[in-house]
């Protein structure tokens, strides 16, 4: 931030310094275990007496002066011209807290250069006490070189104390720094034994050769017993957050990890072939081949030590965006801009969001991605977001993925930041919120009733509130079309009776929702997602859009599961709240006994394409798009490893449950994998930069303007929303993720979530979904008016039965049956028509409050009555009368 940076938005700064360093490093490498094998080679030459092992070693020394003094030297200063234009800020802190150690390096590679030019120049007029000492002291300054080098590149990584104390002592001798020194001694001894087979394969007496290159690959092999083991402790000694973020989280990680585990055993193998009899021309072929693995190996080991400190450049310092950590909450409150000093766009104003977005993206987002380049390339790795997806990952940038730095700046430059992404580079609309729908009302008629005459009454409401589809089947299945329907009849009279005996239950969805199959292409791939083979228009549990209800004991109630209704009309409008008929006969006469209507709330309006992009599916009102649908899938394999957009491609299109488990349709998925709900709400959580109810209606058709308004009882009515029952998005998320807290990747997602009312998160009850859900009784306590203060917050029902949808009253009436579905509380109002959702009171009682209420007990009684015997609080007058005056009814909640 405080200097100017050479960017090179096609290769990235970063290719460049691998591309310099890993050379370098590879003969670095070879400077500190070529030493050990010169010094050596020549001992054994002595003590055998062979001029020709004598011979070897200097015109091997030639060749190893060339390649390590000048090669070497001319890449090390590459090194520091390279992190000085790409990295000035790191530079500047390692060279202003080393500086002694530079210097001491420095003094070493000095004594390098003399040792060794002394030592070939003057090899044959030296005694061999002079040659075994020049050779050692050049071996010793090389390796003393690498002891220096390595305690700061192993302070970038591990620095320790350093962090509070600033020591010079306690940043070089870091937790890490004596096993890297160990592993890299024990490479650096593997190198010179590649490198040994260069010189080796060009001598021309064959047995010689031979027996050279059996003792090349001893320094190939020999040193794997020390590699190994200070392999494994120099990986645990890099913390765990580290190691979870470079080797289970960072996609990069796996291509250079594969690199380094096949070239290790490439080199073993081809080690192993040179000690073979074989031609000079196959033994130069591998030994060509030797190097260039042995360079794949190096650069496997470094990208992945690099890969490692991620997101920082020096672990908990300095971010890879050259922003100090200590900076970050100042930065965030006064701007990434105005602290700059090498920008010319100081603040985000409504004329330039473009241009400071493409500031903001060289400050925080160049130092690791290329534009258009060739590697890490921004321009596939935001593709499938849209502006709005693009803030949500910004928000969430750096809490699940660890290996990105969080986004520092204000909420204007992450915004700024966005509109560049999305609009600039992508040319993406730049909204920001769903844009309104205008929903155009639907007459429909209350059905005929004589109080007076009627012997039944009928009551019958959908098990949810709304019943959501996600309507792509061709690629996923989150939920299929599938409304539950349940009913009760009562024979009225001074003492009324549930009746179920005798009694035949039919239903039919009003015209133009018959054939649904029409809509949809569920019945296409049914049988390959759910492995049954349907008729078309019929449901899960083989159920129609017209048929019979049948009587379930345990809800006490007649029940028809599953009805695959859509919310498509044959005339080609959307309209999320079709009408069922329903009728009561005696099933012996035939004798129509009741009549009524109910509303089977089902819609596609699942808003995933706010933020995975791609228009709406149907007519450009509803339903997951094809494009939305890839996007979600493309990202998921991304993330998670799978396959799944080539196996939909392919046919074979997956039901979410498959995997996660989901008491919704009673999937059990596979072992090991957190509930549907934990992982979509637990995974969003984190990224939703929204608060309140607008972050539920980003993705459940809940939005205010939106086009099915799902949110339409009394409880929406005097301003009760999602979070007010269900928590915010953060506490909701929280609640489900601790019920699941024993699967991989929970501890995870939770860790960056913070409560917005509890203290903290061990004052989160665990819930599990649809199992344990907010209980009407925690704010309605004895069934009566909440406080002022009532809330459902963190308080769940214990067990199934304890549901609103499953509890029933004191008389064995369902709460759901006189109240109507969650939701859509009576009094409800509906977007599709103020009284679609309450024809049943307006029907028997002619106003749209609950069933039975202002002292109405004549609906069923047939007379007044003095005893509040369904639920305490029942006997008086409906408190929230219907007005037109929401704020009065609201004062009065």
């Amino acid at each position: 931030m405080n200097y100017p940076i050479w960017e090179i938005p096609a290769i990235g700064g970063g290719s460049l310094i691998a591309l310099i360093a890993i050379l370098h490093v590879y003969i670095a490498h070879l400077a500190v275990g070529g030493g050990m094998f010169i010094w050596l080679t020549d001992r054994k030459g002595y003590r055998e007496n062979s001029a020709e092992i004598h011979n070897y070693v200097h015109k091997h020394t030639w060749f190893f002066l060339l390649l390590t003094m000048v090669f070497g030297g001319i890449t090390g200063v590459g090194i520091w011209f390279i992190i000085a234009l790409i990295h000035p800020a790191a530079t500047s802190s390692l060279i202003h807290n080393f500086v002694f150690g530079w210097a001491i390096e420095w003094v070493f590679f000095l004594g390098e250069i003399t040792a060794l030019l002394v030592y070939y120049y003057q090899f044959d007029h030296l005694t061999q006490k002079q040659r075994m000492q020049l050779s050692f002291l050049y071996f010793l300054f090389a390796w003393l070189s690498l002891f220096i080098i390595n305690g700061i590149l192993s302070f970038m990584l591990t620095p320790g104390q350093w962090l509070e104390t600033g020591n010079f002592w306690h940043g070089f001798f870091n937790p890490s720094f004596l096993p890297s020194l160990l592993f890299r001694t024990f490479a650096a001894a593997m190198i010179a034994g590649l490198f040994g087979y260069v010189t080796t394969v060009f001598l021309k007496d064959s047995a010689f050769r031979s027996a050279m290159l059996k003792y090349s690959t001893r320094w190939l092999l020999y040193p794997l017993l020390g590699l190994i083991p200070s392999g494994i402790w120099y990986y645990f000694t890099v913390p765990s957050v580290n190691r979870v973020s470079a080797f289970s989280l960072n996609p990069e990680t796996g291509i250079f990890a594969s690199l380094f585990i096949v070239a290790s055993i490439l080199i073993f193998l081809l080690g192993i072939f040179l000690t073979m009899r074989s031609g000079v021309a196959a033994q130069r072929i591998a030994t060509s081949a030797l190097l260039i693995i042995g360079l794949g190996w190096m650069g496997g080991f470094e990208y992945m030590r690099e890969i490692a400190r991620k997101p920082f450049v020096i672990s908990d310092y300095m971010y890879s965006t050259s922003i100090l950590k200590s900076d970050a909450g100042k930065l965030s409150r006064e701007g990434i801009l105005a602290n700059a000093k090498w920008t010319y766009v100081k603040r985000v104003t409504p004329q330039n969001p473009m241009e400071a977005g493409e500031e903001i993206f060289r400050l925080q987002c160049s130092g690791c991605h290329t534009l258009n380049g060739i590697r890490n390339d921004i321009i596939p790795q935001t593709e499938l977001l849209s502006y709005t997806g693009m803030i949500s990952f910004l928000f969430g940038q750096g809490k699940v993925h660890t290996y990105m730095p969080e986004f520092i700046g204000t909420e204007q430059e992450k915004d700024a930041l966005a509109a560049y992404i999305a609009g600039g580079l992508h040319k993406n609309p730049v909204i920001m919120e769903p844009q309104p729908y205008q929903i155009q009302p639907i007459l429909n008629t209350i059905p005929d009733y004589d109080q007076k005459k009627a012997e039944y009454i009928l009551l019958v409401w959908n098990d949810l509130g709304m019943h959501c589809i996600s309507d792509s089947d061709p690629w996923f299945v989150i939920l299929p079309p599938a409304n539950t329907l349940e009913a009760q009849i009562i024979k009225r009279g001074p003492l009324p009776q549930l009746v179920a005996d005798n009694i035949e239950l039919t239903y039919r969805v009003e015209p133009g929702f018959e054939n649904p199959a029409a809509h949809t292409q569920f019945w296409d791939y049914a049988e390959r997602i759910f492995g049954a083979k349907l008729p078309q228009n019929v449901g899960l549990h083989g159920n129609g859009l017209s048929g019979k209800f049948k009587w379930n004991p345990d809800r006490n109630s007649f029940i028809v599961e599953t009805i695959p209704v859509m919310p498509y009309n044959d005339d080609g409008s959307f309209n999320p709240y079709p009408i069922f008929t329903v009728e009561a006969r005696d099933s012996a006469s035939g004798k129509l006994l009741a009549v009524t209507q109910a509303v089977t709330p089902t819609s596609t309006e699942m808003g995933c394409r706010n933020c995975h992009g791609g228009g709406w599916k149907r007519n450009g009102i509803a339903g997951v798009s094809d494009e939305t649908a890839t996007n979600i899938l493309k990202i998921h394999d991304r993330l998670s490893g799978t396959n799944l957009y080539d196996l939909a491609r392919k046919g074979q299109p997956q039901l979410c449950a498959g995997c996660h488990p989901d008491p919704a349709l009673g999937a059990e998925g596979k072992a090991g994998q957190m509930y549907l709900s934990a992982s979509i709400h637990g995974w969003h959580a984190n990224y939703m930069h929204l608060k309140g109810a607008q972050a539920c209606g980003m993705c459940h058709p809940a939005y205010a303007s939106g086009r099915t308004r799902c949110s339409r009882g009394i409880h929406g009515e005097v301003g009760v929303t999602c979070v007010d029952c269900h928590c915010e998005l953060a506490d909701h998320a929280l609640t489900l993720l601790k019920g699941q807290a024993d699967k991989p990747g929970a501890t995870r997602l939770m860790a960056h979530l913070t409560p917005t009312k509890a203290e903290n998160k061990d004052q989160i009850n665990p819930r599990s979904p649809w199992l344990n859900e907010p209980d009407c009784l925690t704010c309605h306590e004895g069934f009566q008016k909440p406080a002022s203060n009532a809330t459902s917050y963190n308080v769940w029902s214990k067990a199934f039965e304890d549901l609103y949808r499953i509890r029933t009253d004191n008389a064995g009436i369902r709460c759901a049956a006189c109240h109507n579905s969650t939701h859509a509380e009576y009094p409800s109002e509906n977007p599709f028509g103020r009284d679609r959702d309450n024809i049943q009171p307006l029907q028997y009682s002619g106003a749209p409050y609950p069933i039975g209420s202002n002292i109405s007990c004549e609906v069923c009684h047939m007379q007044k009555m003095e005893n509040p015997i369904h639920h305490p609080n029942f006997y008086r007058e409906f408190r929230n009368k219907r007005t037109e005056q929401k704020t009065a009814v609201a004062a009065n909640f």
